[in-house]
């Protein structure tokens, strides 16, 4: 279930909250509520609802939960900044593992807020992201900087391994094409350059060389 609620000062940092659990919107609201420059203009249950209220309301930030009913949000970042630049992303979860953060930096994001840390650290990860700064854990930041990013593997772009996963987690063209907001040319011819550059040509063979590279594990479908 979502809401919308009846925006009371335009001057405020605008906000929208999106995640599945009722009672963690409301604990939401209420931090975020509780500041003079904050205010909470909707609340979305689902990726689908997040992105309709973001389109109706133009919020300053999205507080978007990780994993939602759609699957994963690292995935929807790109087409979300893409589609609404002028509304910043700050990712809230429970995943301290120094990958995730680096890919939802990487994928737009400007904040990521660990859930156990949200009511310290998330009104100013909204404030920063506001203002066009990055926020991230301190914690998770040491670690994030003492573990250097993996390169793609053998040679693949960025995107190529973004389709390589979602081809792994059983998507198809058609899907890989509405979530990454590309053409379902353009993602054929994505795969044909993975199965190219890898040599292979199944595709149980990718989502075993995906397996096998650590591309899928952990992801939540």
């Amino acid at each position: 279930m979502s809401s919308t609620i009846q925006l009371e000062d335009p001057s405020a940092i605008r906000v929208v909250i999106a995640d599945d659990h009722a009672v963690v919107r409301r604990g939401l609201r209420q931090v975020l509520g509780a500041e003079p420059d904050l205010e909470v203009v909707a609340e979305a249950a689902s990726l689908t609802d997040a992105r309709r209220y973001v389109r109706g309301h133009h919020p300053d930030v999205l507080v978007l939960d990780l994993n939602l009913p759609e699957g994963l949000s690292l995935d929807a970042i790109p087409g979300l900044r893409s589609e609404f630049p002028r509304t910043q992303v700050v990712i809230l979860t429970m995943q301290s593992e120094p990958a995730y953060a680096r890919r939802a930096l990487g994928a737009g994001a400007l904040g990521y807020v660990l859930k156990e840390a949200a009511e310290s650290e998330l009104v100013e990860a909204v404030r920063r992201a506001a203002l066009g700064d990055t926020y991230l854990n301190p914690r998770l930041g040491a670690r994030v900087a003492a573990e250097p990013p993996p390169g793609p593997p053998d040679g693949l772009s960025e995107r190529e391994v973004e389709v390589l996963r979602m081809i792994a987690l059983g998507h198809t063209n058609a899907e890989i094409a509405e979530r990454l907001y590309l053409s379902v040319r353009t993602v054929e011819t994505h795969r044909a350059h993975i199965q190219q550059k890898l040599g292979l040509g199944s595709r149980a063979e990718l989502v075993r060389y995906a397996l096998e590279h650590g591309l899928v594990d952990g992801i939540a479908q």
